[in-house]
């Protein structure tokens, strides 16, 4: 009625006069508060009844909550409530009209599909139904663990491949493969008591075979979700093989001695019907939670202290806070824990922006759902939320350690599930990090994770990728980063660390595949050449190349090359009005874009202005739109807006959530439903203080965590391409997590490039055109040196800046490029 009259009016003035409009306005305001609240207190009931709501954003919950009747419609939000789970398989028993039933679960996770032994009606309210579904799949991967075990037993060692590639869910396989180890090993140490002394060394032996039988199996023909669950059968039965040997070479032959009781076991306990698991002193249930069919972590030395660390920590009701430099495994870590005891654990990437009641309604989820929540980068909090969150975080251990059902928690009475956990991640030392309080760092267990074991961890994914060299190729790999980090400069963009080992040995993977009868040094030496050539510069590739060549003697396998592609690049480039180069250069910088593309889903394009940065990616583009690949992509400035602006931002009077430039990119390209390629381009100086708020996009966990609890995906056709100059305000956390295409003003390319371009596009003569070639040819290369030794230039420019003046001067004198004279 308000807005009606001031359509009447028109005037602001006249609007702003009328009678009784100030105090209208201000009862308009109340009742939109009272609304407001009432909202707000009907969403953390709904929370506080399906706890998993508090990761959930505001606006999400409202999406849920107001299709609640329409299950089909809230499948899409499944991913955000479920950390593996797609969708349901909906069926329609009573019709279309009626509500249906969930039948089975697919996978975000990988590829698979996990049918429910039972229907399940998705009945009553969305929350309630909801609890419905996680009671569902839990019972399911009971039954088809019990199944597994039960298959297990009866197919014994010989018929071992044939079972994994059967076993329904890939979490139950890894789990019963645990339980029949644990069982081998103990057996071995009840016969060497009955008199057997050569017992453990016949399980090392055994578990040996077992392990060789498997990489065998991957060299078969597989599909992708059978390969998927062998790997991580590979990775896991490694890391016991290495287990057994030490055991053996150590003379261990009790259950009682350290170092079984530090190895993380799992036992089926008969009474309870049920999986135990224990390590040390510490003993867990199986949590059945879904973690679909993903990759597995390399167990290592490293990773077992952590284990043993972390669970102690879960054991005395405290959280666990790894700390180290970037790279070195910590939040994977403590994810690939919570996979082992099959717990949900939502990753959250701490950032600045955060305030204490985001962190609170993240404590009330993890407290009331029993899932562990690790908080990366927990450094980042500014120290007013650090303080708060001692009081918060204290709240949880308290009621764990009282074992109390209820307890308080900003004033609100909250349910508690005693197996909750949380995890804090941080790189000391880095740039916009505070210090912990005493009070926070006391509720916490520390650990200091250090330098991996490369070596041991390239062994196994070599075996879980089916090489059977893995031993020497190891080696040789880990001895060639070792040189790189002596040998060569220390230029920020080069990482040797285990995010650029992992790159190399996907790509090694999919060369032994496509190409089975190359050798398999030729497979890693193409691998760690083709993967590390894109970021390393001038005189340091000398280098590379040289050691390459002492490590691979005599190997000298050609790069892998599309050429039907190639070809197309180079019709992009024409009808873009660019001339291709005679070095090639713009188009080799394009393939290692490609090539870089498969393994990384966050790209450095790095290089000074004019380098050609935007060019690469954009004729890319026009190569992937003339294949039918249409590619869609939005570019943006972060260095242009704040931070706030960029990510969005919770008003802190009203609690309102205002969206940001990047948050709302990211919803709008995943929305989407084609699986086209989507690119966001991010063109502007780097610097922590925007960046480090996309450390979880960056790494494998692919999510923007947002201060309003909201978790954006970046699906797998998704890509950030980061357009930059260098990396002289990047953290080696940042560095770590993407790929480089280093750019370089490499012998003049870019303007002998412009220069051939814009002389094709002049309405000249050809005698003319050729003419002008040998003057650019003649006088530009040696005029650009003396200025750079010699002249002062109080603005810095590139040489192509300079080129690029040079043409359009004389296009103006030419009066346009269309005239025929040669003055």
């Amino acid at each position: 009625e308000i807005l009606k009259k001031g359509e009447q009016l028109r005037l602001c003035k006249d609007f702003c006069n009328e009678d009784g409009i100030f105090g209208r306005l201000e009862t308009a305001q109340s009742q939109l508060n009272l609304c407001e609240k009432a909202l707000n207190d009907f969403m953390d009931g709904k929370r506080r009844a399906f706890p998993r709501f508090y990761f959930v954003s505001t606006s999400d919950l409202l999406d849920i909550l107001s299709n609640g009747n329409t299950p089909a419609k809230v499948m899409p939000h499944l991913s955000k409530v479920f950390q593996a789970v797609q969708t349901y398989e909906l069926e329609y028993p009573n019709g279309k009209d009626q509500r249906p039933d969930a039948v089975g679960m697919e996978s975000c996770v990988g590829v698979e599909y996990v049918p429910f032994p039972e229907p399940t009606p998705l009945e009553g309210k969305v929350e309630i139904y909801m609890e419905k579904c996680v009671e569902a799949f839990r019972t399911a991967l009971k039954y088809y663990a019990k199944k597994a075990l039960l298959d297990c037993e009866e197919a014994g060692d010989s018929g071992r491949g044939e079972w994994v590639k059967e076993v329904t869910a890939a979490q139950c396989a890894l789990m019963v493969n645990m339980i029949m180890w644990v069982r081998m090993i103990e057996q071995a140490f009840d016969a060497y008591s009955e008199g057997d002394k050569d017992a453990v060394q016949k399980s090392s032996q055994r578990v040996s075979d077992l392990l060789l039988d498997l990489i065998r199996l991957t060299q078969t023909a597989l599909d992708k979700p059978q390969r998927m669950k062998v790997m991580c059968m590979i990775t896991l039965d490694a890391h016991n093989r290495d287990i057994t040997e030490k055991l053996a070479q150590e003379g261990v032959t009790t259950p009682d001695a350290f170092q079984w009781q530090a190895q993380l076991k799992a036992y089926w306990d008969v009474e309870a019907d049920d999986c135990r698991q224990k390590i040390a002193d510490a003993a867990f249930w199986y949590g059945y939670e879904y973690l679909g069919n993903g990759p597995r972590l390399v167990v290592t030395p490293l990773t077992d202290r952590i284990y043993v660390t972390a669970t102690q920590a879960l054991h005395l009701n405290m959280g666990c806070a790894p700390a180290g430099p970037a790279g070195t495994g910590k939040t994977e870590t403590t994810k690939d824990l919570a996979n082992a005891v099959a717990k949900a654990c939502f990753v959250f990437n701490a950032s600045p922006e955060m305030d204490y009641r985001t962190m609170g309604a993240i404590f009330k989820g993890l407290a009331s759902s029993g899932t562990w929540g690790c908080f990366d980068e927990f450094n980042r909090l500014v120290p007013e939320v650090l303080s708060v969150c001692t009081v918060q975080f204290k709240a949880v251990c308290d009621a764990v350690k009282a074992r109390t059902k209820v307890f308080v928690l900003q004033g609100d009475e909250i349910s508690l599930d005693p197996s909750c956990g949380a995890f804090i991640t941080m790189n000391p030392g880095y740039l916009g990090r505070s210090e912990l309080p005493e009070g926070l760092k006391a509720l916490f267990r520390p650990i200091t994770v250090m330098v991996p074991d490369f070596a041991l961890i390239m062994e196994n994914m070599f075996m879980a990728e089916g090489f059977l060299e893995a031993k020497v190729l190891a080696k040789k790999f880990s001895t060639l980063y070792f040189l790189c980090q002596d040998l060569l400069s220390k230029a920020p963009q080069y990482d040797w660390g285990m995010r650029a080992i992992k790159s190399v040995l996907v790509v090694a993977g999919g060369f032994k595949r496509a190409e089975p009868d190359l050798s398999e040094q030729a497979v890693l030496m193409r691998s760690l050449r083709d993967t590390n050539v894109a970021k390393i510069d001038g005189d340091d590739l000398k280098i590379f190349m040289g050691l390459l060549g002492d490590l691979f003697p005599g190997i000298d396998v050609p790069r892998a090359r599309d050429y039907k592609f190639e070809d197309i690049i180079v019709q992009a480039m024409e009808e873009c009005g660019l001339t291709p180069d005679p070095d090639g250069y713009l188009l080799l910088k394009i393939t290692q874009l490609v090539e870089l593309m498969v393994i990384r889903h966050c790209i450095f394009l790095m290089g000074p202005p004019g380098s050609f940065k935007s060019t690469v990616w954009r004729i890319l583009a026009k190569a992937k739109d003339k294949v039918g690949d249409k590619t869609t992509w939005i570019d943006l400035n972060p260095k242009s807006i704040s931070t706030n602006e960029l990510y969005g931002y919770v008003n802190m009077a009203t609690r309102e959530w205002k969206d940001g430039i990047l948050s709302k990119t990211m919803r709008y390209l995943g929305q989407i439903q084609d699986t086209h390629p989507k690119w966001i381009i991010l063109d502007g100086d780097l610097d922590a203080n925007w960046i480090e708020s996309m450390n979880s996009v960056m790494d494998d966990n692919r999510l923007l965590t947002l201060p309003s609890n909201e978790r954006i995906p970046l699906k797998a056709h998704m890509k950030m391409i980061f357009e930059i100059r260098d990396l002289a305000y990047a953290t080696p956390a940042t560095v770590t997590r993407a790929g480089v295409v280093f750019m370089v003003d490499y012998a003049g390319v870019q303007w002998r490039s412009y220069k051939s371009s814009w002389i094709k596009k002049l309405q000249v003569a050809d005698s003319v055109k050729e003419q002008m070639e040998k003057l650019f040819d003649k006088y530009c290369p040696d005029t650009l040196m003396y200025m750079l030794k010699h002249c002062k230039i109080q603005v810095p420019l590139v040489d192509i800046s300079m080129i690029q003046s040079l043409c359009l001067l004389m296009e103006s004198l030419m009066g346009g490029g269309s005239t025929d004279s040669r003055d």
